[in-house]
């Protein structure tokens, strides 16, 4: 039988170019043994390289309760803007989850996704925001930090002359790069990773560029959230790849920004002034944007609005009469409760044979929202996923933490999901992270603001 592995992290694409296929099988477990052989601590090794593995084609015994898997996806925490009005906004969703808050009914997940904006400033993060996303995610108990899959958000970007994407790589670490800092164990810009028969493909937003897609030099020392999505053409064509060699999977892209007229105010200049505000590129403020065809600053060039995803989307969906993925989950656009609607557009949407899912946000107090998320629970043998909203604070019409049932929906998949065997149970976190305790500085700050988000 053929064999699919939930892969380690250290093992997913850390692509550079267009890097190599992502092996599975015999060949990546003979030599993801070998490399265990050489690790201090086995069973985080073995829970990274190993975890989820099962058989394609196993028969459930009739006895036996068909599997779920549950994906938690959430998105714009912004850890500084509540922390400083003594709210955890991550934090409290984990001990929601958990069953660790009285009157928050719990629910299990096997992994998280988060869509991005960890942090909240209009000026890059530093270790200090850091130190406070690594402290929120000890609240977990009953969770390992490894089954939290991030990209980073446009607040989470530094100046270009630092490196592209080096707080997120540090702090965020998806592939376990900076273990000390982050807790994970495992290319930051674009990774993939496979839980039974669904293939996450997870691409970065890039506004750690030079003018007017990024912040820019450090040098001038420009402040703004540089709202409007962005990738490079590197990795659009990675995705592309990803999409046509494994339309015998389950599909789900995530990126911290929505596509152009998909779900709530993605369209041209939706997102102004309801959501983002006039500054920072007020047009395409709310949707993925910009294609970075060079992100070397000596010879910088971009295209604006280039909708490459949705032209390709498109044309495969006419070609094939079927979309070419499943899922696509992002956050950016705090909206204005679950039931929210602008430009005849809402929280979930369907378009091109594709099913788009809103899941911002958990802050509550960087650009106003109430804080939601979204539980995405696959069944073995099923053909369809259940997209549930949670509510993580009474604020939206006096409802009740825990379910909002009326934003409840089920969306067809292209396959039957083929469930992995559940999580093994080891400490949330490796005894090589570092522990970081001290309270985040809430003094005020100029740094955040309401407008530009």
């Amino acid at each position: 039988m053929d064999q699919l592995l939930f892969v380690s992290r250290k093992q997913s694409e850390h692509l550079s170019g267009e890097g190599e296929d992502l092996r599975n099988g015999t060949e990546l477990m003979n030599s993801t043994r070998a490399k265990l052989k050489t690790r201090s601590h086995h069973g985080y090794a073995l829970f990274v390289s190993m975890i989820l593995m099962l058989s394609v084609g196993a028969v459930h015994s009739a006895e036996q309760p068909r599997r779920a898997f549950r994906v938690w996806a959430a998105s714009c925490s912004h850890l500084p803007a509540d922390i400083r009005r003594g709210r955890e906004s991550l934090a409290l969703a984990i001990r929601q989850s958990e069953g660790l808050i009285e009157g928050a009914p719990a629910f299990d997940w096997d992994i998280m996704v988060d869509a991005g904006d960890l942090s909240a400033h209009q000026t890059p993060p530093g270790d200090k925001d850091g130190k406070e996303l690594h402290r929120q995610y000890r609240a977990m108990t009953k969770h390992r930090r490894e089954q939290v899959y991030n990209v980073p958000g446009n607040h989470d970007a530094p100046y270009f002359d630092h490196g592209p994407g080096s707080w997120f790589r540090k702090w965020g670490d998806p592939l376990g790069e900076n273990t000390a800092f982050s807790g994970v164990e495992g290319r930051w810009e674009r990774y993939r990773f496979q839980a039974g028969n669904i293939l996450f493909l997870m691409l970065a937003d890039r506004n750690d560029a030079p003018e007017p897609v990024g912040r820019g030099h450090s040098n001038d020392g420009k402040a703004g959230g540089y709202l409007a999505g962005a990738v490079t053409r590197e990795t659009f064509n990675w995705w592309k790849r990803q999409v046509l060699d494994n339309q015998d999977k389950i599909i789900i892209t995530m990126h911290h920004h929505a596509l152009r007229d998909t779900t709530i105010a993605s369209g041209r200049g939706d997102g102004n002034p309801r959501y983002h505000g006039s500054s920072g590129g007020a047009e395409g403020s709310s949707y993925l944007y910009y294609l970075i065809e060079n992100d070397d600053p000596n010879e910088f060039r971009f295209t604006k609005d280039a909708h490459v995803f949705e032209d390709f989307l498109d044309s495969f969906h006419k070609e094939h009469g079927r979309g070419a993925i499943d899922l696509w989950v992002a956050g950016h656009t705090h909206v204005r409760g679950p039931d929210d609607e602008w430009g005849g557009k809402t929280i979930s949407e369907t378009r091109w044979g594709v099913d788009f899912l809103q899941v911002a946000a958990l802050t509550r107090h960087h650009g106003g929202s109430h804080p939601l998320s979204r539980l995405l629970t696959f069944t073995d043998g099923d053909r369809e996923v259940k997209a549930d909203v949670y509510l993580h604070d009474a604020s939206f019409k006096k409802n009740a933490v825990g379910w909002y049932k009326p934003a409840s929906t089920t969306f067809q998949l292209r396959h039957k999901f083929v469930a992995p065997p559940p999580v093994e149970a080891l400490p949330p976190f490796p005894e090589s992270a570092l522990v970081f305790d001290e309270p985040y500085p809430t003094g005020k700050s100029k740094r955040a603001t309401r407008r530009s988000r």
